[in-house]
């Protein structure tokens, strides 16, 4: 899936992981880990543990998360 982001975001992202780089929308944390691990999941991909401690920060913003 391609999603289109503004020009700005695409630039401070580049090629930075989780770790370096989170969406400026907290609304939108929740979903940008969730499709990273999607990814990881599907080319059975590595997460290394500053990665996963990013991811799992960006998904206790997820809806109905304790």
């Amino acid at each position: 899936m391609l999603l289109s982001v503004e020009t700005a975001a695409n630039r401070q992202k580049g090629d930075k992981d989780p770790a370096a780089w989170k969406p400026p929308s907290k609304q939108e944390r929740c979903n940008y880990a969730e499709r990273w691990i999607q990814v990881k999941a599907k080319y059975s991909l590595s997460v290394d543990e500053e990665e996963k401690t990013a991811l799992q920060e960006m998904l206790g913003t997820c809806t109905g998360s304790s």
